[in-house]
C-alpha cells in the first residue's frame, strides 16, 4: 500500500495536520492531526511502498517494544489511514 501523492503533512497553529493539496475551498471540518508516533510513520513511509511488517520494524526501531504490540499499533494505524481515504491498497 502507499499513501496517496495528493495528501501532505503540514505544521498548522503548532499541530502536524494532513490536508489534501490543491483544494480550493476544500472542507477544514474535517482534520486529521498526527501525533509524535503518527508523524514519524507518515514521514518514514511517504513516496514510499509499505505493509504493516514495514510499519512493525520502524515502531519497534524507535521505541523498543515488543514486536507484538507494535504490530497491533500499525495495524490500528493503517486501518485508520484506510479509514480516512488516505492510502491506495495496491
Amino acid at each position: 500500500m502507499k499513501i496517496k501523492n495528493e495528501y501532505k503533512v503540514r505544521e498548522m497553529a503548532g499541530e502536524h495536520v494532513v490536508i489534501m493539496q490543491g483544494r480550493l475551498g476544500s472542507d477544514m471540518t474535517r482534520i486529521i492531526s498526527l501525533n509524535e508516533s503518527s508523524l514519524y510513520l507518515w514521514q518514514a513511509i511517504c513516496g514510499k511502498d509499505f505493509d504493516t511488517d514495514t510499519l512493525t520494524d520502524l515502531l519497534i526501531e524507535r521505541y523498543d517494544i515488543d514486536r507484538a504490540t507494535a504490530s497491533d499499533d500499525a495495524r490500528r494505524w493503517v486501518e485508520k489511514l484506510a479509514e480516512c481515504g488516505l492510502v491506495e491498497i495496491q
